[in-house]
């Protein structure tokens, strides 16, 4: 580990050396891949330093205890030396984290379908609030959000709905919230007052770039027809919807959300890259299986990952464990803690995975 460690600290000073040529700052490319490396490399460097400034300051702290008579001194130099060893050891676990296979998608904007389950308008109504919930949670993270594809109900509720995220690291976050989440509660349409179980599936897909995916014009049909449902002015009366149908996966992407056709499809092709690339990314998922037991709930996406129940004002992630007692906050997009848990539960889960 710290032979790699050492020959990043040698990058990184490469990186800032590089940065500092004339021609570099004309050639935008090599400019934007040498920052980006290191805002990659930055948090293990710093760490790696402070690391290696704490293991300086047991020694010194040794040397003194063993050359000084002066006991106020002594002491000091005893103090010095156990907040040092146990810096280095919060440093050694911190750098491991830092060390780990970075997820290539972590970076990307995320496109999130979410589908009504087992329970008919109550999952509909529950779809609903779940995508409320992400809107305010993006909206917190001052991340940009655009509605791709949406089939509600009349009662307010939402057979499916499937959405854009925009924001920098929105994949390394949102990837945890893929799977099935289930609420317990008494509809309101239910007169005897019993507590009905709905579910609803969440799926979290990373952004795809052309470069990511080439898609053969031959395998795409589009169509292109009016748009249904509640629109604004002109979106009801031109033929502004789109529809592709892709023939070697039967993947259909129907888009609306736009007046101008040009933008729906241009949104469509988005989430038909998006689907095919992690079509691909699932097949890599298949064929690493052991690689998957190490993660937290980013690859099944049949798992059952979370209960809200609304009568006990519960949440409780199943994957790890986690029971919050303030559904009132989650359900207002308040579900960073649960992200950060799952996030430490996904790092130690590795960790592990790598030293058995």
């Amino acid at each position: 580990m710290f032979d790699r460690l050492e020959d990043l600290l040698i990058r990184m000073e490469e990186i800032l050396s590089e940065l500092q040529e004339p021609d570099v700052a004309s050639d935008q490319n090599r400019f934007r891949k040498l920052m980006k490396e290191q805002n990659d490399l930055s948090p293990i460097v710093e760490a790696y330093k402070e690391y290696k400034g704490c293991k300086q300051t047991i020694e010194d702290s040794l040397q003194m205890l063993e050359e000084e008579s002066d006991e106020e001194m002594r002491e000091l130099a005893k103090e010095e030396l156990n907040e040092a060893k146990a810096r280095v050891e919060e440093l050694e676990r911190e750098l491991k984290i830092l060390l780990l296979p970075k997820d290539p998608n972590d970076d990307k904007n995320v496109i999130v379908e979410i589908r009504a389950g087992a329970g008919g308008d109550e999952a509909a109504l529950f779809a609903a609030e779940i995508y409320r919930m992400y809107l305010h949670y993006a909206e917190s993270r001052r991340w940009k959000v655009e509605l791709v594809e949406c089939e509600e109900i009349g009662i307010g509720g939402m057979k499916n709905v499937t959405f854009m995220i925009n924001g920098s690291g929105a994949y390394s976050v949102m990837k945890y919230e893929s799977g099935v989440h289930r609420v317990q509660r008494v509809p309101e349409t239910e007169s005897g007052g019993r507590i009905h179980t709905s579910t609803i599936t969440v799926a979290v897909i990373p952004e795809a770039e052309e470069v990511d995916v080439q898609i053969d014009e031959k395998d795409i049909r589009i169509d292109v027809m009016r748009a249904s449902g509640n629109g604004g002015q002109c979106v009801n009366t031109t033929d502004s919807a789109v529809r592709l149908t892709h023939y070697p996966t039967g993947i259909v992407i129907y888009s609306q959300t736009e007046k101008s056709q040009l933008q729906n499809k241009d949104k469509a092709f988005a989430l038909l890259r998006a689907k095919l690339y992690d079509l691909e990314c699932q097949k890599q998922h298949d064929a690493e299986a052991e690689a998957r037991k190490s993660q937290i709930g980013t690859g099944d996406r049949s798992e059952k990952i979370r209960t809200y129940n609304f009568p006990q004002g519960r949440v409780t992630d199943h994957r790890i464990g986690l029971t919050l007692y303030k559904l009132d906050k989650i359900m207002n997009g308040d579900i960073q803690e649960i992200i950060d848990a799952c996030i430490a539960a996904d790092q130690s889960a590795k960790l592990a995975n790598m030293n058995e």
